[in-house]
């Protein structure tokens, strides 16, 4: 039997997703404290902005009150939105695994996470339950269910795949990390404006037999430098991408991948923002004090709870203004700074690094307010397409739109 190892501390530790923008640490607190003892609370904000990212961690003192939490709390609707909990995991290997993690779709739009969850229980311990949702919280008509074992979500897909669920058929199976899945249709950018659909066929044409080639064009006809090329066999798609992408033809640099809409190109482009301000965040790390703490004193992620009843020790200054402190950076236990040691960068990190240096007053100059939060958006893309952005003012305008469209619909943006 397959189970996620999970450390003892972190089972009194929750993760808190779907929080509504304007919900912040007092009201998770009064929350969560009706259920037993807190150590800690806190609400990931955006380092630039201060705003919230629509997730926090919550640590009880000890794991029975935090399965009381989860069972008690998850769904409960804050502020208009109904919150999402599951146990706090600070290894991303599980995530990104996909490890007994099953899809769902054509599910009906009247389907919650709540009715989900119910629906999945029965099978197994369930780790994370999600419904997709467009920026206005609908139902996009598709979600995901993680199981704690892949004997748990096997058993789900055997026994629910094609059964009516609101008289609607859905589909279960096992969950396939975009990566993976296989594609027909590549999207190729940055060519020529004479290059035009028989010239790609024959560049193409190498890796595969193709059934269809565009190259889009404006009202007068003229080349726009990009197009989609269809193949007929997956793996021959595939392979064009592995072999073109980042080529130079006639002095261009080619921009070769999987063709996606422009929504699906959108929610990805959150997705590694919202990564990427996790991975941030894990580098606050709970800090050491400057002297050994006490007995059963901890440091730990945002605010720091008082002295509650059965603690015995306390953190030197009040909750109100531990809180306060809390949205400007961590504190040690005296409300000093604390000692930041940052980890040492990887060569792909430096060059990563010199690049943003190079592309940040770029992009100041079509979105000032927004330049940090743009930069590092952008800077999650690949380091072919990094470069074309350097070279292409007309590219760069392109994706600078699209992150300031991400931002705005999550209402991060600072206007």
């Amino acid at each position: 039997m397959a189970h996620v190892q999970v450390a003892n501390g972190v089972r009194s530790s929750l993760y808190v997703g779907d929080l509504h923008p304007s919900l912040n640490e007092t009201q998770l607190f009064q929350l969560f404290s009706q259920i037993g003892q807190l150590i800690s609370v806190r609400v990931c904000r955006d380092l630039s902005s201060g705003r919230s990212l629509g997730y926090g961690y919550v640590n009880f003192s000890n794991p029975q009150d935090a399965s009381r939490a989860m069972n008690v709390l998850n769904f409960r609707v804050v502020n208009g939105k109904p919150i999402r909990i599951m146990y706090s995991n600070r290894d991303p290997s599980i995530r990104k695994s996909g490890t007994a993690n099953i899809f769902i779709k054509n599910l009906d739009k009247g389907i919650d996470c709540k009715a989900l969850h119910e629906t999945f229980s029965s099978f197994g311990n369930i780790l994370s339950c999600k419904i997709a949702t467009d920026v206005w919280g609908h139902s996009k008509g598709y979600g995901f269910v993680q199981f704690e074992s892949e004997e748990a979500a096997q058993c789900a897909i055997d026994k629910l795949n094609g059964m009516l669920f609101n008289d609607k058929q859905v589909f279960i199976g096992p969950f396939v990390r975009k990566e993976k899945r296989k594609f027909n249709n590549v999207y190729v950018k940055n060519f020529s404006p004479t290059l035009n659909e028989d010239d790609l066929t024959n560049i193409f044409g190498e890796y595969g037999s193709i059934t269809s080639v565009v190259v889009m064009r404006d009202q007068k006809g003229k080349s726009k430098g990009f197009g989609f090329v269809n193949f007929e066999d997956a793996d021959d798609a595939a392979r064009a991408v592995d072999g073109l992408n980042g080529k130079t033809f006639d002095e261009k640099e080619w921009y070769v991948g999987k063709a996606q809409k422009k929504g699906v190109r959108e929610m990805e482009l959150k997705e590694k923002f919202e990564h990427k301000n996790e991975r941030v965040n894990q580098y606050v790390n709970p800090m050491y004090p400057l002297c050994a703490p006490g007995v059963g004193q901890q440091l730990y992620y945002g605010a720091m709870i008082p002295p509650q009843s059965g603690f015995g020790f306390g953190f030197g200054f009040g909750y109100n203004q531990q809180l306060l402190r809390a949205r400007t950076g961590l504190v040690q236990q005296n409300g000093q700074p604390p000692l930041m040691h940052p980890p040492q960068m990887s060569t792909a990190e430096q060059q990563r690094r010199l690049v943003g240096n190079k592309l940040y007053p770029l992009v100041e100059q079509l979105e000032h307010k927004n330049a940090a939060k743009v930069t590092g958006m952008l800077l999650e893309m690949d380091h072919t397409q990094l470069l074309h952005l350097l070279n292409s003012p007309h590219a760069l305008k392109a994706k600078v739109a699209e992150a300031i469209d991400v931002l705005r619909n999550d209402n991060l943006l600072v206007s």
